[in-house]
């Protein structure tokens, strides 16, 4: 019999996808006015792998993440995902969004995104979200599932989110104390 145990503490990440750089700036003191300090901003990534966002944002766009320093429960993600929501709408133009807000957390085992999409993969979770199982850790790195989107599995992304991993197993000891 397994025995039912609290889920543990996740890091917050959260990717930004705009073509104006400088929402980037705004959107990150709303997200830290919501969610508290960052403690790691990957470097801008090209974001090519697909014109999904473009007809909506134009092109060329650009993605970046944080890693904030408080861990987060991780049945916070669907009122994590509410906010994210509300944010890209205070962002929008014409209703169009000129920024993506892509929350997710990560723990030592895996990472996982909301999104309010439902697909054979994804758990319902509440308020209207969806987890997506996005990578999972194995053999020493995050590994890309059949359905990860091109951009969460492109290799510079995948080094900031193990660094951020390194970051979490740090934070995990200092609790245990």
């Amino acid at each position: 019999m397994s025995l039912p145990r609290p889920p543990g503490l996740a890091k917050l990440v959260i990717g930004l996808i705009t073509k104006e750089k400088r929402l980037f700036k705004k959107a990150a003191c709303d997200l830290t006015e919501s969610f508290g300090l960052v403690e790691m901003i990957s470097p801008w990534l090209s974001f090519d792998y697909t014109d999904y966002y473009e007809s909506e944002m134009g092109a060329p766009l650009f993605r970046r993440v944080l890693a904030f320093k408080q861990l987060v429960e991780q049945t916070a993600l669907p009122e994590i995902k509410t906010i994210t929501n509300s944010l890209e709408e205070k962002y929008s133009r014409n209703n169009k969004r000129q920024i993506n807000i892509d929350p997710g957390y990560l723990l030592l085992e895996r990472f996982v995104l909301a999104t309010g999409k439902n697909y054979s993969h994804r758990i319902y979770i509440g308020k209207k979200i969806y987890a997506d199982l996005t990578l999972i850790f194995q053999k020493g790195d995050f590994q890309a599932l059949p359905w990860t989107y091109p951009d969460y599995a492109d290799r510079d992304l995948l080094v900031f989110l193990g660094k951020v991993r390194n970051k979490l197993r740090i934070d995990l000891k200092r609790i245990k104390k």
